[in-house]
């Protein structure tokens, strides 16, 4: 296999891989592949920085080989044990034969319950490994997203790997942010974070504060995912910041499906009460959209309201689907309400609603349920709803 290391700093070489063909990340949908990022530093002390997916551990040993006999590496430092970082590290162990390979105090748990690794030495936040002529300095950011995650900060050379933070989930051949259009990185950027970090907001508001205490001021971030960050850092710790804030905008995601089109009528109803309400809005219908498309929109959204038609006493399979997803998520500061159609008992609007309420929704009204085929009134009162939700967004967003 020819697999050539791609040089982005002085002493550092990436050698990860592209996937181009994977479509789902753990339910969350990948529709331009990914990355699995892993670096090579070139220190007296020769270190890996994590690893990849399983089935790409001869593509990495390829790129490690265009530098140097992999086996002259002396040290592995896995910042994150999820087996996208770290499916091949016990091959790679083996195949390498390392002096030492490091790993926060949980991943070190982590890789030994996962996978049965022993003899890992456990690293925290302030502690720095001596490469010789380099430094790796440690920052442990648990439960971003998994209690292990750590960062690796190469002092020298101002150059933090990030693992999963400020990644997305992108395979292109550029390996740089810059050389791709800002509207695809802040769309990716976004996507990832809604899908993967948003039920970590604080946690990532107190890493700034913790990353400023550290005294890390980066002229490269290196994630684990995605093309890698040598400008526009404000940009992405400003949209970061944003999106931990979750700040309401004047925003409504509609989101609903629909067996006879009687809940698709009472959702246009409500999108053009919305509209005359001077809201912004976004209808998705979960027959034509995916899940992690609705968490995106949801992001920066002030309101989320949403709808079923009753099939056998229970919500419409696509809609138990996308809210059990949303309500893992944990978004913030939403108002909204529940509607549906049935045929007899219509007990989804109703269990819409106590989702809703679960995920601390304000809601503006009790559920807007119709029998059968919703008739003029029915859809005012669905047009009425949708006015309301926009009003009470005017006074939310004039709060911020």
């Amino acid at each position: 296999m020819v697999s050539n290391a791609i040089k982005i700093s002085e002493n550092v070489y990436w050698v990860g891989v592209i996937d181009w063909e994977i479509r789902d990340f753990h339910g969350y949908s990948t529709k331009r592949g990914s990355t699995y990022n892993a670096y090579l530093v070139m220190a007296d002390k020769i270190t890996l920085i994590d690893t990849v997916k399983g089935p790409f551990k001869d593509e990495l040993l390829a790129r490690i080989a265009s530098v140097i006999d992999p086996q002259r590496i002396d040290y592995i430092v896995s910042n994150h044990s999820e087996l996208d970082h770290s499916g091949c590290l016990p091959e790679i162990i083996e195949a390498v034969k390392p002096e030492k390979v490091f790993a926060s105090t949980m991943g070190v748990k982590a890789l030994n319950d996962h996978m049965g690794l022993e003899g890992i030495e456990a690293v925290k936040s302030g502690d720095v490994l001596n490469l010789g002529n380099l430094n790796l300095r440690f920052l442990e950011t648990r439960m971003l997203h998994w209690p292990d995650s750590m960062f690796s900060y190469l002092e020298e050379e101002r150059l933090l790997f990030s693992q999963d933070a400020f990644g997305m989930h992108l395979a292109s051949d550029e390996r740089f942010i810059d050389e791709l259009p800002w509207s695809t990185i802040e769309f990716e950027a976004g996507t990832y974070f809604a899908n993967i970090l948003m039920p970590y907001g604080p946690q990532v508001l107190k890493l700034f504060e913790a990353v400023a205490a550290a005294g890390i001021d980066p002229t490269l971030i290196a994630p684990d995912h995605g093309p890698i960050w040598r400008k526009d850092f404000d940009k992405i710790f400003g949209l970061y910041t944003r999106w931990s804030e979750q700040r309401p905008t004047c925003k409504a995601v509609v989101l609903y499906d629909t067996m006879w089109q009687s809940t698709a009528k009472q959702a246009r109803a409500i999108e053009e009460g919305l509209i005359a309400g001077g809201a912004s809005v976004k209808v998705m219908g979960m027959h034509a959209v995916h899940r992690s498309d609705v968490a995106y929109e949801v992001l920066e959204a002030g309101a989320l309201v949403v709808g079923s038609p009753t099939l056998n006493n229970n919500l419409f399979p696509t809609m138990a689907d996308v809210m059990t997803y949303l309500k893992g998520l944990r978004p913030k500061n939403l108002v909204g309400a529940a509607f549906g159609s049935y045929g007899w008992g219509g007990e989804a609007p109703k269990q819409l609603a106590e989702i809703l309420n679960d995920m601390k929704v304000e809601q503006i009204s009790e559920p807007l349920r119709v029998q059968y085929v919703p008739d003029a009134a029915a859809l005012e009162a669905a047009y009425e709803l949708g006015h309301r939700i926009a009003a009470r967004l005017k006074e939310v967003c004039s709060g911020n």
